[in-house]
């Protein structure tokens, strides 16, 4: 398949995946693309008048500046914030790779960018067989890794980075979004980082609440992310 985007994982769940997807989103909108966000697997939700509602999907359809269908966005939707294969074993489904692969091309067809968060880090489980690293490999997306900044970033980031690379896939740069406003030696993490990394830094997110992707958007380095559009 060929690129059409790229795809958000993160070095563990809560670390800014949804934050840095729809600064994504803003930015390359910014330059005059037409853009839609994707979230595959949702595990999180509550329910509405029209259906489950996560919120981290709520954020990505309004970062977008193409209309898309819910389903198209989040082809899997679960209402406790558990595990994906989990909770869809729970709900008696199966979630289904090459479902969220027709989604994706629908959505392809749409945008000039598809811009697709991962749920939890790049090993989690979506199936009995299945991880989000597979489904990676099936879209065929280059990977955006966004570092939570905190206690045990170092050895996360870099397994997640090698996983990455074992599947034969691009990472194309990371971003370091500060979680932990209290993480001793942050700069020597950044700089443990930089140095053992071979994907480019995109940006750097300080602490801040709540955090605002329209200002994130502006800061990002998407020339070093291939982008020259």
């Amino acid at each position: 398949m060929t690129p059409h985007g790229f795809f958000v994982t993160g070095t563990d769940t809560g670390v800014g995946k949804t934050l840095v997807a729809c600064a994504l989103l803003h930015a390359f909108a910014a330059r005059g693309k037409r853009v839609v966000g994707m979230k595959p697997v949702a595990a999180g939700a509550q329910w509405h008048a029209d259906g489950l509602r996560n919120e981290d999907v709520e954020q990505i359809l309004a970062a977008g500046n193409v209309p898309a269908s819910r389903q198209l966005v989040n082809p899997y939707c679960f209402e406790p914030p558990i595990a994906p294969h989990i909770a869809a074993r729970g709900a008696g489904v199966e979630i289904d790779l090459r479902q969220i692969e027709l989604a994706y091309v629908g959505l392809s067809r749409l945008a000039d960018m598809v811009i697709v968060e991962g749920a939890g880090g790049f090993c989690v489980p979506l199936n009995a067989h299945e991880s989000t690293a597979d489904l990676v490999q099936r879209l065929g997306l280059p990977v955006l890794l966004v570092v939570g900044m905190r206690l045990g970033c170092l050895n996360h980031a870099l397994l997640t980075a090698q996983a990455v690379r074992a599947c034969g896939l691009e990472l194309a740069g990371w971003v370091a979004n500060h979680v932990d406003p209290r993480m001793a030696h942050a700069e020597a993490n950044i700089a443990a980082l930089t140095e053992r990394f071979s994907a480019p830094p995109v940006a750097r997110i300080g602490f801040s609440f709540p955090p605002d992707p329209r200002s994130i958007a502006a800061n990002l380095d998407l020339d070093r992310l291939g982008f020259f559009g």
